[in-house]
């Protein structure tokens, strides 16, 4: 069996995406899984592909375990850990956010690992982000 995970995109416009994602665990929890995936974004209005995003607002309930974010790259780079048994909001928007600095290799994902994943462990976790198409 495996966690029983879903994401949904509130919203995707010109500029900012808008997505949640949630886990109720097995136990088995997740290992840098890609849940933002900027070419799956809507096109700008000029047809260009998203290929990066700047998180500007992190909410987020969990109930028994903890959520690393990381930058997908050849070396993934860790954004923030989200604590356990938390209501959590982290809002970077006044100094223009948390944009990807993962260097080689890097692909403008945000991939999620659960931490001390135990059966019925929850998180519910919404992202804020601004976005950024190709020249």
């Amino acid at each position: 069996m495996a966690d029983a995970v879903a994401t949904q995109i509130l919203f995707d416009g010109e500029r900012k995406a808008i997505m949640k994602f949630t886990d109720l665990s097995d136990g088995t929890g997740e290992t840098k899984v890609a849940k933002v995936i900027p070419g799956n974004l809507n096109r700008s209005a000029s047809n260009k592909a998203c290929t990066a995003v700047t998180i500007t607002k992190i909410y987020a309930m969990t109930h028994g375990l903890q959520i690393a974010l990381y930058w997908d790259a050849t070396t993934d780079v860790l954004i923030t850990v989200v604590p356990q048994n938390t209501n959590y909001v982290a809002d970077y928007e006044s100094f223009g956010g948390l944009w990807d600095n993962s260097g080689a290799g890097k692909t403008g994902q945000v991939l999620f690992s659960t931490l001390d994943a135990t059966a019925g462990d929850t998180y519910t976790i919404i992202l804020e982000m601004v976005k950024t198409y190709a020249a």
